[in-house]
């Protein structure tokens, strides 16, 4: 679920920190630590690059030349701690769409995606009216009477997937597949949480609990 993202920084710790923030809006983030590797995935086609250009063999200038060689369309966001005039003049004549430069805080980054992400693919962003809440599926954002609702990647997926099967009754095994992963290995007991965790945050929503069994959302009256 969500924009898939492919990071390139050779600053392990950095990249760590950056993959992490990205994450948490719910975005599948691959990440590279040398040119080579992000060129051989180049084919893959994320919806959005981040391109450090200082990288230990392939630079940020080669990189971006056979990304919009393969696919001409596709955003890229290019970070430097070098000469911030230069490489935002260079970037953008290579096709790049937005330029930050080091050091700068991780949320910096992740508001700089989520613009350009919408700004790109905004027409495309599905919104689900579940009143008194709308679902905003691509941005990944739910509102409250024009106020934003924080929550988890967790919390959102359970939230669309309900939202998506108002009035059918869900098993937590369903449940545990579509938001974990058929690889989840654990108790059934962290769908529980979760529920009980988004019932916390939007008390207007109608989630029964069919004992024995999982969950059902009712639809919210107009």
């Amino acid at each position: 679920m969500g924009f898939r993202i492919y990071l390139v920084e050779d600053d392990n710790n950095l990249n760590l920190v950056l993959t992490t923030y990205l994450k948490k809006e719910g975005w599948q983030v691959t990440s590279f630590l040398t040119g080579k590797d992000a060129k051989n995935a180049i084919k893959n086609t994320p919806d959005l690059w981040i391109l450090d250009i200082m990288l230990p063999d392939i630079d940020g200038y080669q990189l971006i030349k056979e990304i919009k060689l393969t696919s001409p369309k596709v955003p890229v966001i290019f970070i430097s701690a070098r000469d911030a005039d230069i490489d935002r003049v260079l970037g953008l004549e290579l096709g790049s769409d937005d330029y930050l430069a080091k050091p700068f805080l991780p949320r910096e980054l992740v508001i700089r995606t989520r613009n350009l992400l919408e700004r790109v693919y905004g027409l495309n962003n599905e919104v689900l009216d579940i009143p008194p809440y709308t679902i905003e599926e691509r941005s990944r954002r739910v509102k409250s009477k024009g106020e934003l609702i924080d929550l988890t990647s967790k919390e959102f997926d359970l939230l669309l997937y309900f939202a998506k099967n108002q009035g059918i009754a869900l098993s937590r095994e369903q449940i545990l597949e579509t938001i974990w992963g058929v690889d989840y290995f654990g108790t059934d007991r962290v769908v529980d949480d979760l529920v009980r965790r988004l019932r916390k945050k939007m008390s207007h929503l109608r989630i029964e609990t069919i004992y024995g069994y999982g969950y059902r959302m009712i639809e919210n009256d107009k």
